[in-house]
């Protein structure tokens, strides 16, 4: 598909309305479960510049045309094609991916996501960041990277290393999802909403009344999460200083969370190891860095990924042949050495991703 073609099918699948003083984003890509294409997103940013400067819009809301799936994440059999034969065109849409989630975090007018149904990757780096995240009941939120041989990117590291208990860590390691009550306990959403009441937001919002009385008036207490009775084992293994430590603990674990200590242990042992260790130092690192510098570190690992084998064998395992068994290299933990992790970290020199400060994104609205 040529460049001209593909800004036609983004301009079907990512559509873009005024109702009153609200915009709204819609995703309609159902076959690819709203995967986002480098195309949807480069008219989602060109959107997200004009909503800025125009006077009218008062808020920003996007939805999913369908009730099973907010997005999948990024539409990464793309980047793989590109990747194989267009190098430099696959890192630019990495650079232009996490300038979107900066884009988006910066963006100066409220934004309303109103999430029912899976949300993951690429998806959930154009809803994390901004004002506020309302999750349905069908709400599930996942960043499984390390099952295709990647790491979780869009500058979610940064929201990891923050979240009490480990959970981040567990979350970056594994890819396991969770529901709107866990999102919700751990700040990952602002608002528990049934989808019914979307319309309603949009309509209020539209006109022009204050979103945070709307949102607050419709929230709901969505109860226990699921990982309530873990929360005790997640601390204590994943604060481990290595995987390999972590995956110990976890075999090592007694009593009534046993059974589901080995399970996460053995999804641990499924996933690429190489992926794993860069996860792992991903998210302690990220401890000392703000959003932009976690999103530019996110560049050069992504960068590294491409040249690499786990990405390409990972997305061939899970998304094309779909036979679940990737071959990694290498195919065991101990085998990922640090002077392997120093090159993935190692600074691009003049290809490094750097992006505007938060006053100069201020600034180029005007």
């Amino acid at each position: 598909m040529n460049e001209e073609a593909e800004q036609e099918a983004a301009e079907e699948e990512l559509r873009i309305e005024l109702k009153g003083s609200l915009a709204l984003v819609t995703l309609d890509r159902p076959r690819a479960l709203n995967a986002l294409s480098t195309a949807m997103r480069a008219r989602l940013s060109d959107s997200l510049w004009a909503f800025a400067r125009d006077p009218q819009v008062y808020a920003v809301a996007i939805e999913s045309a369908s009730a099973k799936v907010f997005s999948a994440g990024s539409d990464v059999r793309e980047v793989i094609e590109w990747g194989r034969h267009d190098r430099a065109r696959a890192r630019r849409a990495f650079r232009d991916e996490y300038a979107l989630n900066w884009q988006w975090e910066c963006f100066s007018k409220p934004t309303i996501p109103l999430i029912d149904g899976l949300v993951m990757g690429g998806g959930v780096g154009i809803t994390m960041f901004g004002t506020h995240r309302v999750a349905g009941a069908g709400y599930r939120f996942a960043m499984p990277e390390t099952q295709i041989g990647l790491f979780p990117d869009v500058g979610i590291a940064h929201v990891f290393a923050r979240l009490k208990g480990e959970v981040g860590m567990y979350l970056g390691l594994t890819g396991r999802s969770i529901g709107r009550a866990d999102a919700y306990a751990l700040g990952l959403v602002t608002h528990c909403i049934d989808a019914g009441h979307f319309a309603r937001i949009k309509a209020e919002v539209g006109e022009a009344w204050p979103v945070d009385p709307i949102l607050d008036r419709l929230h709901e207490d969505p109860g226990p999460g699921e990982l309530g009775p873990y929360l005790e084992v997640i601390e204590a293994c994943f604060a481990a200083a290595s995987v390999e430590e972590t995956i110990a603990r976890l075999r090592a674990v007694r009593g009534p969370s046993k059974a589901w200590a080995e399970a996460v242990a053995a999804d641990l042992g499924a996933r690429s190891p190489l992926s794993l260790k860069i996860t792992h130092r991903q998210i302690r690192d990220a401890k000392a860095l703000d959003l932009r510098h976690t999103l530019q570190n996110d560049y050069r690992l992504a960068c590294r990924c491409l040249a690499g084998h786990d990405f390409y064998e990972g997305v061939r395992a899970q998304l094309i042949d779909k036979d679940g068994r990737p071959a990694w290299r290498p195919d065991r933990l101990e085998d990922v050495t640090e002077p392997m992790l120093e090159a993935y970290f190692a600074p691009l020199g003049a290809d490094e991703l750097t992006l505007p400060t938060r006053q100069e994104m201020q600034e180029a609205r005007s």
